[in-house]
């Protein structure tokens, strides 16, 4: 065995993780929840919509086409919420602002959609990881 075939079998695992983005989409001083319909430990619980990011996708390319496909409207994306959140098995969460262009929200890929002012906000029963922006999303419906 080579040097380099050592040294390659005991390099660390330097593969970024995959990410998965979400929309904090704000309008007239309301955030827009979307309550989850699968998986079933998650069911039932609201978030913040959006998907996974594929190779080669931007975060903010990502966002705009799970948004149109998870809610039916054109969206803009703008700065991202304080730090990402690890999901585990690889996966990590990263929250952005986003504006609607156009069309209305629908719940193309949820059970129901909600529009919540900061004191509605902390009253909902948020996945975990999207409880991490619970304060600044608060801050930003004020």
């Amino acid at each position: 065995m080579t040097e380099a075939e050592k040294s390659a079998g005991s390099a660390p695992d330097i593969t970024a993780p995959a990410v998965v983005v979400a929309g904090a989409i704000v309008a007239d001083g309301l955030l827009l929840l979307a309550q989850r319909a699968r998986p079933p430990e998650l069911a039932g619980l609201w978030e913040l919509p959006g998907g996974k990011v594929e190779p080669g996708e931007s975060d903010a390319r990502a966002l705009m086409r799970e948004l149109h496909e998870e809610l039916g409207v054109d969206t803009s994306v703008g700065v991202q919420l304080a730090g990402d959140v690890p999901l585990g098995a690889g996966r990590i969460l990263r929250a952005y602002r986003v504006e609607l262009v156009a069309g209305s929200p629908a719940p193309l890929d949820h059970s129901d959609l909600r529009w919540v002012d900061a004191a509605g906000l902390r009253e909902m029963d948020l996945v975990d990881a999207d409880r991490e922006w619970v304060t600044e999303l608060a801050l930003m419906l004020r």
